[in-house]
């Protein structure tokens, strides 16, 4: 589902499953070594799919080590992607001259817990998500607030690694369409191609699914 949200130049790889099939380089493993079980899952399933899309790319596995803040490291000439949730776990990459930022999310299909919509949304966005639940639709639709959080995540997993600054939740507007898509336009100084990005979203019974390519031009 998460390579139909993508251009062609990127190669994804999705798991429902856990992903423990692949040795971790000895850099990786150290990161975990005293994981919990659901924190070591997840690490490796996501890991294992980044590993099979990299390949996909005609590139061998390399460790993919976190920065700072969490944000994976990619080989020279690549920019990624990576995501996890119960249930779900996916990473994209593709050549960075064709693409020059990506990002992914994966969510449950649920409401927000209480008191965090408000925490990550203008009240404009609030005003729209309300518009969208008093949809003919809506019953058979996705959980429209986390729906926006997700997106708001692939906004900046697509953000960070050019600009290397954080991005808090309310200075990027976020509009959903009920279609499969959205726009985000970022209210803080940003690069041209970053000021307005446009991504995709998918739903199912389990999962929500965004995704953010901004492309070279």
């Amino acid at each position: 589902m998460i390579d139909s949200l993508l251009p062609p130049a990127a190669r994804a790889v999705q798991s429902f499953t856990h992903r423990l099939d692949i040795t971790l380089s000895p850099q990786e493993e150290a990161l975990i070594a005293r994981a919990v079980p659901k924190r070591r899952n997840e690490f490796t399933t996501v890991r294992a799919c980044a590993h099979e899309a990299l390949a996909a790319l005609g590139l061998a596995p390399v460790p993919l080590l976190p920065d700072e803040r969490g944000a994976p490291g990619w080989p020279p000439g690549v920019v990624g992607s990576m995501t996890h949730c119960a249930g779900y776990g996916a990473a994209a990459v593709t050549h960075a001259h064709e693409i020059t930022a990506l990002g992914i999310d994966a969510e449950p299909n649920s409401p927000l817990p209480e008191g965090i919509l408000e925490a990550i949304t203008r009240p404009e966005e609030r005003s729209a998500l309300a518009s969208l639940a008093a949809l003919p639709a809506a019953a058979a639709g996705p959980a429209w607030d986390r729906l926006l959080f997700s997106a708001k995540e692939s906004v900046y997993k697509a953000w960070y690694p050019v600009t290397r600054r954080w991005l808090d939740f309310q200075q990027a507007f976020l509009e959903l369409a009920p279609d499969g898509t959205f726009t985000a336009r970022v209210l803080v100084p940003a690069p041209p191609e970053l000021a307005c990005v446009h991504g995709r979203w998918a739903a199912d019974s389990g999962h929500v699914l965004t995704a953010v390519a901004v492309e070279q031009v």
